[in-house]
């Protein structure tokens, strides 16, 4: 209960009516996740999400819709250590559903971003050798029963007069849409060649021979006088001698 009264607390708690109905991801527009009555509760794995994420918003079940159709193609458990690799053309909100997911995380280095601003992930299974590239296919459009109020809080958005209660409204209808539609409404699915991405590289830690803070070796930089630095160091190094 302390999460969803959390939630409530947020600007992007959800308010709405009705018992859940959830069947492969299918949510009635109506019956969404509450977080007033225990008996309806969103799922243990989105739950998961909003408490890593900090709260719930389109861009994270665009997240969770991808981790999850990754772990049904490709029967994936969350990864203890490399076993699976997610490589994000986008650092948004979607990345944190499926670092909650499929255990690519930052820190285990089986999370590659590459920042094209693209809706586009690729999710690997190195034991397998598969992977599924899943892009979404086109810019947003509301598909639920709520048309009309979802048309009036957009046009309270886009002019500037929406309420915080007309915002909440908003993301909840997107919310709520998004869980509720086919995966392959959003997003195209495309299995893509397997090439395996490099295991996380270790490597020991030596004093910057200019400002003597601990530097990973493999990213220090030779000044050419046997001396290594670190990047920021080496820049201003150079910088000066361009002067």
């Amino acid at each position: 209960m302390r999460f969803f009264a959390a939630l409530l607390k947020s600007r992007y708690c959800l308010r709405t009516r009705g018992a859940v109905a959830y069947t492969r991801l299918n949510f009635r527009e109506e019956n969404m996740m509450t977080t007033t009555n225990p008996k309806r509760k969103m799922p243990d794995d989105l739950k998961r999400c909003v408490e890593f994420h900090g709260h719930v918003c389109p861009g994270l079940i665009y997240g969770y819709r991808v981790a999850k159709e990754a772990i049904r193609l490709m029967n994936l458990r969350r990864a203890v250590d490399e076993e699976v690799v997610a490589i994000c053309e986008n650092d948004s909100c979607a990345v944190d559903a499926l670092q909650v997911l499929l255990g690519t995380v930052a820190g285990k280095g089986n999370l590659i971003i590459k920042n094209l601003g693209k809706n586009a992930y690729t999710v690997l299974n190195r034991s397998k050798r598969q992977a599924y590239r899943f892009s979404r296919k086109t810019r947003y459009t509301y598909a639920g029963k709520n048309k009309s109020m979802f048309n009036r809080l957009e046009a309270a958005y886009a002019n500037k007069t929406a309420s915080e209660g007309d915002l909440r409204d908003l993301k909840r209808l997107k919310v709520n849409d998004l869980l509720a539609r086919p995966f392959e409404d959003i997003f195209t699915t495309t299995a893509v060649p397997f090439e395996e991405p490099h295991y996380a590289r270790l490597a020991p830690s030596e004093p910057c021979a200019i400002c003597g803070e601990m530097t990973m070796t493999a990213k220090m930089v030779g000044l050419g006088d046997g001396r290594q630095a670190c990047i920021p160091c080496s820049r201003k190094k150079s910088s000066k001698k361009n002067i």
